[in-house]
């Protein structure tokens, strides 16, 4: 149910509201909650009628479970974007141009932004 409301605890709501209000002025209340029900059902159905004119033939073929923003874990997608071991061939080569480099000369060169097999460097004074 909806904020954690259960069919019991709806029923005791009822049955409060119905000692509050007391048996006079009770149908007058639920005939206004069954005209307030009809009217939001009315206006889900022109807002569906609306949408699916405006959007044509196009509205049948949409997918919208893959338009839930709640299917979007952004944990989820931090922990698979630096799980992958598969690093771009861009940054393989730039590693291995990097090592070359520093071994070939005396000096240290710049180290590279990935280089596989090898940890990045950690500066304690940085952080």
């Amino acid at each position: 149910m909806f904020f954690g409301l259960t069919i019991e605890k709806l029923l005791l709501i009822g049955v409060i509201a119905a000692l509050i209000i007391g048996p006079e002025r009770l149908p007058k209340y639920a005939e206004s909650l069954a005209r307030l029900s009809n009217r939001a059902r009315e206006a889900m159905q022109g807002a569906k009628t609306r949408m699916r004119d405006e959007m044509g033939p196009d509205f049948d073929d949409v997918d919208w479970r893959k338009l839930d923003p709640r299917q979007y874990d952004p944990r989820r997608i931090i922990r698979e974007a630096l799980l992958e071991d598969t690093p771009t061939a861009t940054m393989r080569a730039a590693g291995a141009a990097a090592l070359a480099t520093q071994a070939a000369s005396d000096k240290p060169a710049v180290p590279p932004i990935f280089v596989p097999g090898k940890t990045p460097p950690f500066d304690d004074e940085a952080t």
